[in-house]
């Protein structure tokens, strides 16, 4: 019996609906806040709001975050960022390159400069393949 890698899977995608006008203030910082649609007013001018359309999973290290044409494995995981984004639609992304997320709700990323997100660009999750079983005798 023989091991195959199943194929990538999209475990959280949306839309990015809006991006306010703090948004580039925090990319300067290496951070970008996602927040859904249906958030409180009061947090849309620093925020990227977005409309889920597949929301299976919250993200775990080693999986792959994409906004629009820029991917990134993610590094490390607070403990509270699944129930957050799958309740509220709500991420911290830090470009920090910390393999240990500092704060229960930080997504953490390699170093790098952070995309600013455009009105339809797709936020995306994927999970890498596990190794399953072949085919069955």
């Amino acid at each position: 019996m023989s091991e195959t890698t199943a194929p990538a899977t999209v475990v959280y995608e949306s839309s990015v609906t809006a991006v306010g006008g703090q948004v580039e203030e925090f990319l300067a910082h290496g951070m970008l806040i996602f927040f859904a649609d249906e958030s409180p007013a009061e947090l849309h001018d620093m925020s990227v709001r977005h409309t889920a359309t597949v929301s299976d999973a919250g993200p775990r290290a080693g999986d792959i975050l994409s906004v629009g044409d820029v991917s990134m494995e993610v590094l490390a995981v607070g403990s509270v960022v699944s129930d957050n984004l799958l309740q509220l639609g709500h991420l911290d992304l830090k470009a920090n390159g910390l393999t240990e997320a500092e704060l229960p709700g930080d997504v953490n990323v390699a170093k790098q400069p952070l995309p600013l997100p455009s009105p339809g660009d797709a936020f995306r999750i994927t999970r890498s393949g596990q190794p399953s079983p072949g085919e069955s005798p």
